[in-house]
């Protein structure tokens, strides 16, 4: 993730400043093979390397790093490729597709549960807003004391702040594709 973070980074500013990867290089004194390695995200600079590069542009070095420390800003996930970030005994699997964004405003979670899985005893409460999307399967919420029950392309939305809970009442999988606002916390 680095690597190519900082290889876009480079490739972009190298192009807004209309050089080539022969007049950066001879401007940094940075062989152009590493320069176009660096681009590809195929090698991680060293320190000097992004030194001799950030001054070719005038800028400082954190120029290169400050993004990779604090997240990116278009995450793509492809298609079985989300960031596991919690399990309960093979029962219950959250991805997030969102993972990495800097400073999310919102999360999308995609939640694989078994049957008879649930959010555990008592309601849930907390701030913003919760969007759920039955995409296989079955769910009965509970939200604020009234049922909702959800089938396959259901979708339900509500303030987080109202007492909640969910159960799969389906006799397989359920998979539900969460959009939680504002951004949960997630450590892993």
């Amino acid at each position: 993730m680095v690597k190519k973070l900082i290889g876009k980074k480079l490739k972009m500013t190298r192009l807004k400043n209309d050089m080539t990867i022969q007049e950066l290089a001879a401007r940094s004194r940075v062989s152009s093979n590493m320069i176009s390695r660096i681009e590809r995200g195929l090698t991680i600079p060293s320190v000097e390397i992004l030194m001799k590069l950030a001054a070719a542009f005038g800028m400082s070095i954190s120029y290169f790093v400050e993004e990779a420390e604090k997240g990116m800003t278009v995450v793509l996930t492809r298609k079985g490729e989300g960031e596991p970030i919690f399990f309960f005994e093979d029962k219950h699997q959250i991805t997030s597709l969102t993972q990495g964004i800097r400073d999310p405003g919102f999360s999308v979670f995609y939640d694989t549960l078994e049957k008879g899985v649930d959010s555990g005893e008592g309601c849930m409460v907390h701030t913003g807003e919760e969007f759920a999307l039955v995409l296989q399967g079955k769910m009965n919420f509970v939200i604020d004391g009234d049922d909702y029950l959800l089938d396959e392309g259901d979708s339900l939305t509500f303030k987080a702040s109202l007492p909640h809970r969910w159960e799969n009442l389906y006799d397989g999988q359920t998979v539900v594709l969460w959009v939680v606002s504002p951004a949960p916390s997630v450590s892993q």
